[in-house]
């Protein structure tokens, strides 16, 4: 993990902290959050689409919670028709970036989003893609086949998009909060969704209302996730009887934020570290663990290459009765298949 994407000093802290009473949106799946396990949440239909399945639709793409060491990053994507892009989002509701918006508002928009007989929840249509700590953290450690952030942020995209499609939603423009080169981004998602004109640029959250609404749908679904989880480690400390580890919560879960830091360093566990909340790829959990912390040392046995280098072949060659060895289990292995016999028993 590169440490400019875990340094946010210019953050500021107290916008991405979720709110004292967040909005405990549905794509909020607590089973799945709680257990590590990455996960889609796809709101209903609009009636304004429903009604008419070739009115022409605009989708916005951005992402909560990249930084952070603590909790998921969730991406979010926003759609509605056309004409109603500007006039609703901009106009009527005054969407934008979420890191702009105070986390009450923000609150209050998504549960405008998700309530039954407002003009945003008749009108829009919205998903969310949670990708946990654990998830994030597994692929980009993997000894082979690293699998980096963007490359999981792409995917992520390209998947909620299609979902979107695969649901009868007519897209025609497509506007996506860059990671990365923009011109490269741009030119993938073009290959893929040929007939959608995509718009991918830096700063889109502030550009395009519905990339605006795309961030505040993935804000709160990460705020409502990091409470979620919070208050679910305060309970098993609660029942472990250990007060002083759960007297401050985590803040906004970023590296730069004091509380997420004192958090980290008194609920490690020495060998273990931490549960599915936290990135253990972010340099931040691997220098507590390994150099800054109270971590415990392991040494792990050295394989011995030439007993991990047989061949699925050295188990079909048969040996002769006088060489073979009775108490051994690889001898038995060998003579397993039975032994090889000429063309003319056939």
């Amino acid at each position: 993990m590169s440490q400019s994407v875990e340094e946010v000093d210019s953050q500021d802290i107290a916008q991405e902290t979720p709110a004292e009473d967040v909005f405990n949106a549905p794509s909020v799946h607590h089973n799945e959050l709680l257990s590590g396990a990455s996960y889609t949440h796809h709101a209903p239909l609009p009636t304004s689409i429903t009604s008419d399945s070739s009115r022409e639709c605009v989708l916005g793409v951005d992402e909560a919670g990249r930084g952070p060491v603590l909790g998921p990053m969730v991406y979010g994507v926003f759609y509605l028709p056309l004409e109603e892009h500007k006039s609703l989002l901009a106009g009527k509701h005054h969407f934008d970036d979420s890191k702009v918006l105070t986390p009450i508002v923000r609150s209050n928009l998504m549960q405008a989003l998700c309530t039954q007989g407002t003009e945003l929840y008749e009108s829009c249509g919205w998903a969310t893609r949670v990708m946990s700590a654990r998830d994030i953290s597994s692929a980009m450690l993997k000894p082979v086949g690293l699998y980096n952030l963007n490359a999981q942020a792409m995917d992520a995209t390209i998947d909620l998009i299609k979902e979107v499609f695969a649901q009868g939603v007519n897209v025609k423009e497509i506007y996506v909060d860059t990671i990365g080169k923009a011109d490269v981004y741009q030119r993938k998602l073009e290959k893929i969704f040929p007939t959608t004109m995509i718009t991918v640029t830096p700063k889109a959250d502030s550009l395009y209302p519905c990339v605006s609404a795309a961030s505040v749908c993935a804000k709160v679904t990460r705020d409502a996730a990091l409470e979620a989880c919070y208050h679910s480690t305060r309970l098993l400390n609660v029942q472990a009887e250990a007060p002083k580890a759960i007297a401050d919560a985590w803040g906004s879960g970023y590296p730069s934020d004091a509380r997420a830091i004192t958090w980290l360093k008194e609920n490690m566990d020495p060998l273990f570290g931490w549960g599915n909340e936290c990135r253990f790829s972010w340099s931040t959990a691997k220098n507590m663990l390994e150099t800054k912390g109270k971590g415990i040392q392991v040494d792990w046995p050295e394989v011995n290459d030439d007993e991990q280098a047989r061949r699925m072949t050295d188990f079909y060659i048969t040996a002769r009765p006088e060489e073979m060895d009775q108490d051994d289990p690889e001898d038995e292995l060998t003579s397993w298949y039975g032994k090889p016999v000429s063309a003319s028993v056939f």
